[in-house]
């Protein structure tokens, strides 16, 4: 027999995963307006907004990765017409390095949007809901794993599942638009900027130096860059 989406074994997955997930969004909502999260304690609504807030933007970080990733070896010109957007956003990034210094900029960017919706959802010590039972509690609060499910299926898994399908049109708008250059400009920041000296290490003891697709950095670039990765150290 085939397994599907349609098998039994598949829709019991859908139907348990589902129901987990309702579950878990229904209690983090609840501990936010028993005011037993991190951020609501003080301000609810806040934390309530910066939840959705964070949960989409990481969603647009997530999507983006993949479509970034999977546009790079395509010819923009291809989409030039009909996603503009897109055509912005991938004719800069598939230039030189950009694409390494976007997925650079974006893992900072995804730690600090999920520790933002860990504190605006996440349960305080000894959080305690709706007389739900200890090991019931324990299990979805006290490991995480109702944020975890909330986090990982809202927020990630199913816009990296669409934009790894839908990659042109998942990045042809203003948002992934103002993403991208918040990645790009956490980059150039340098706060990361440790990962190329670590990068750099790896290939060199490896016996496989790390090529570049831009010219060697010299002068005043180099001590830019060499600074920057000081700073991120410091």
């Amino acid at each position: 027999m085939a397994y599907g989406e349609n098998d039994p074994l598949s829709i019991f997955k859908n139907i348990y995963s589902t129901i987990l997930l309702i579950f878990s969004v229904i209690c983090i909502h609840g501990l936010i307006f028993t005011k037993q999260t991190g951020l609501s304690e003080n301000q609810p609504i806040i934390a309530l907004v910066l939840l959705w807030v964070g949960i989409f933007w990481l969603s647009m970080i997530e999507g983006g990765q993949a479509s970034h990733v999977g546009l790079a070896p395509i010819d923009e010109e291809l989409f030039k017409d009909s996603h503009p957007i897109t055509y912005k956003i991938t004719h800069f990034c598939n230039k030189g390095d950009n694409l390494d210094r976007y997925l650079l900029g974006r893992q900072f960017g995804v730690i600090f949007v999920v520790f933002c919706i860990n504190l605006s959802g996440g349960p305080i010590a000894d959080a305690d809901l709706w007389g739900l039972p200890g090991w019931v509690q324990q299990i979805f609060f006290g490991t995480g794993f109702a944020m975890i499910l909330f986090t990982c299926m809202v927020g990630q898994l199913n816009t990296q599942v669409n934009a790894s399908i839908c990659m042109i049109d998942f990045i042809n708008n203003y948002i992934s638009l103002f993403t991208f250059w918040c990645c790009m400009v956490v980059e150039f920041v340098g706060i990361v900027h440790s990962s190329y000296a670590i990068q750099l290490a790896i290939g060199q003891m490896a016996g496989k130096p790390i090529q570049s697709r831009e010219a060697p950095k010299t002068g005043i670039v180099l001590l830019f860059f060499w600074a920057r990765v000081l700073f991120s150290f410091a």
